[in-house]
């Protein structure tokens, strides 16, 4: 596949990652707490970090979607990232995301994962789009909830007990 898409909503920035956002992605989730809720809560080293996204750079080439670095149309900071992973052990496609701490609570998370759903039904064949939460996370399951998901099952990913979401494609 050619360069990742850019997308565009009305505050963000959509835009694929490069190995010199690294830096400024680790000091957004090696703050206690931020990943909390993933199944490898401890915050990440650099080079776990490095590892995230030369994976994410990997998947665009090879799958020809993945994550987006989320950023600021204003001023290209960078909060985050969202966008669709493959789940190989289920055959599922997922819209994933995860924000600096600072950028919670502001609907950034749904914009993204808004405009992340929209592109995957869009450009993909995909039958449904799923999300995954850890029980606890309200704040995620309401995101997931306004990008039209239902919830369909308390089950296990990535070895946690989860809450997994889905949308259908619309038919038309």
């Amino acid at each position: 596949m050619s360069q990742p898409p850019t997308l565009l909503t009305a505050r963000l920035t959509l835009r694929p990652f490069t190995l010199d956002d690294v830096e400024p992605l680790h000091k957004l989730i090696a703050v206690p707490g931020v990943m909390r809720y993933f199944p490898r809560p401890e915050p990440p080293d650099r080079a776990r970090t490095e590892r995230i996204v030369a994976h994410q750079i990997d998947e665009w080439a090879t799958r020809g979607y993945g994550w987006w670095a989320v950023t600021w149309a204003a001023d290209g900071a960078l909060l985050g990232w969202c966008g669709l992973q493959y789940l190989p052990d289920t055959d599922e496609t997922e819209v994933g995301y995860l924000l600096g701490q600072a950028w919670w609570g502001k609907g950034i998370a749904t914009e993204a994962a808004q405009a992340s759903v929209a592109y995957g039904f869009e450009h993909f064949d995909f039958a449904e789009i799923i999300g995954i939460t850890h029980p606890d996370n309200v704040a995620s399951q309401r995101v997931l909830q306004k990008c039209g998901m239902t919830f369909t099952a308390a089950t296990r990913y990535f070895g946690m007990d989860c809450f997994r979401f889905a949308v259908a494609r619309r038919q038309a």
